[in-house]
């Protein structure tokens, strides 16, 4: 009965790790599409704090990023179908990639620009937990 408990706290931890994941991809498909499609408009301009002649000078700058943001989330969210789909180790490399990526880059925006650590937590809080849940579930 012990290795059902088990199995079943398992699985609960990677359910949990899947659906943190998946918010984090979500929330980097968010950020995508605001520094790639919706640069220049206000309700962007105010999140980033940019002006819009600064905005006009660094779109396209702000476009690549914003790519960088998309694959990431496209990793996780390509790692959730493998895991769902019963290829665990494949599905977890995946997600593990990305989210850590994701974790890095907001610990990077942390050093590098002090003021804008209320942006990096919120980027990087979500991929952080998932990771730390992924890797309980994933030690058995």
């Amino acid at each position: 009965m012990a290795n059902a408990t088990t199995e079943g706290k398992v699985h609960l931890m990677i359910l949990a790790s899947q659906l943190l994941a998946l918010l984090a991809a979500l929330l980097h498909v968010y950020i995508f599409l605001m520094e790639s499609l919706w640069w220049e408009r206000p309700a962007t301009r105010k999140v980033f704090g940019t002006s819009s002649d600064e905005a006009a000078t660094t779109k396209a700058m702000a476009f690549n990023q914003g790519f960088y943001n998309l694959f990431l989330a496209l990793a996780v969210i390509i790692g959730l179908v493998f895991q769902f789909a019963g290829h665990l180790a494949v599905g977890s490399t995946l997600v593990f990639t990305g989210l850590g990526s994701m974790a890095l880059a907001a610990t990077v925006l942390i050093i590098s620009s002090p003021d804008k650590s209320s942006a990096a937590l919120k980027q990087g809080v979500l991929p952080l937990l998932g990771l730390i849940v992924l890797i309980l579930g994933l030690i058995r």
